[in-house]
């Protein structure tokens, strides 16, 4: 029992998702997901803004297996701040498997990012969403980016459709590889040529290395499961004008979900909603995430 007392209207990841019935291609990643604790061995951040449930290492794991992919790219969640430790943990544990995107302050030595890198770290990530975390200055995030830099790592940014209006020139002069979180949240209720969602495949378009994850239906769509289609064409437009630049993840185990928790079977039977051939499959879930953190 963890230490912790998660948050009133926290919803708890699926027990028993379905098995897919769309089978992910040989050496699949899943390229963004998360551990919780357990609290009473990783404790969350004082200054958090949720209290989650435990989700450890050994059922994100069970989960790989069960939906049939290689590998996981897990993503430090806001609730442990910049206390990697839980993250650090999945990858000592994980057999070459696993890679990490950690949140780290300015202050952070050089021998805390090598052995960061050591384990299989290779991205930080910057988070703008403001209901989730209080967003630093520019300069805090170019002093992280500076020590980064010599080990190859890339930033992933986690925004929505108004941070990027703010702050695209800053993203614009980082001169590193960018990875976007759950395609900057689009409104999928607006048609797909809206202009934000114009203004961020711009931003794409603009620079030869912003990598996107085509991920979280769950998250963005009003229509719902287990089809989420009004996330579909959003998503299949990035996938089809930048097939060597996508990721996707299943994002367990799917933080601040707070009226339906997703069947992490049926999100993996979207993607060939999203990537309608075998090709694009393959790139999406195989060669891009394995040439991005394995190679």
């Amino acid at each position: 029992m963890s230490a912790f007392v998660k948050d009133a209207d926290w919803l708890d990841w699926h027990p028993n998702p379905s098995k897919p019935k769309f089978q992910v291609p040989a050496g699949a990643v899943d390229a963004h997901c998360h551990v919780f604790g357990p609290g009473d061995v990783f404790p969350f951040a004082p200054e958090r803004k949720y209290t989650p449930c435990d989700a450890s290492w050994e059922q994100l794991f069970s989960l790989r297996d069960f939906l049939g992919f290689d590998k996981n790219v897990v993503v430090q969640a806001t609730c442990h701040g910049s206390d990697n430790s839980a993250l650090l943990d999945v990858l000592e544990r994980a057999n070459g498997k696993a890679r990490g995107v950690v949140t780290v302050k300015p202050d952070i030595s050089v021998e805390e990012l090598q052995r960061m890198h050591d384990l299989g770290v290779r991205g930080v990530r910057f988070n703008y969403v403001k209901r989730l975390v209080d967003p630093k200055p520019d300069d805090y995030y170019r002093e992280i980016i500076e020590k980064i830099r010599p080990l190859g790592w890339h930033v992933v940014l986690y925004f929505e459709p108004s941070d990027l209006k703010e702050k695209k020139d800053f993203f614009n002069s980082l001169n590193i590889p960018l990875v976007i979180d759950h395609m900057g949240r689009p409104d999928v209720t607006k048609p797909v040529d809206n202009e934000e969602f114009e203004m961020f495949l711009d931003f794409m378009r603009g620079n030869k290395d912003v990598w996107c994850k085509v991920s979280c239906p769950d998250r963005l769509t009003k229509s719902g499961s287990p089809e989420y289609a009004d996330v579909v064409p959003f998503a299949k437009k990035i996938v089809e004008e930048f097939p060597d630049l996508v990721l996707w993840g299943t994002d367990w185990p799917h933080p601040n979900m707070k009226t339906e928790m997703p069947d992490d079977g049926i999100l993996v039977d979207y993607v060939p909603s999203i990537a309608v051939t075998p090709e694009l499959q393959t790139k999406l879930l195989v060669t891009n995430p394995n040439t991005l953190y394995w190679s």
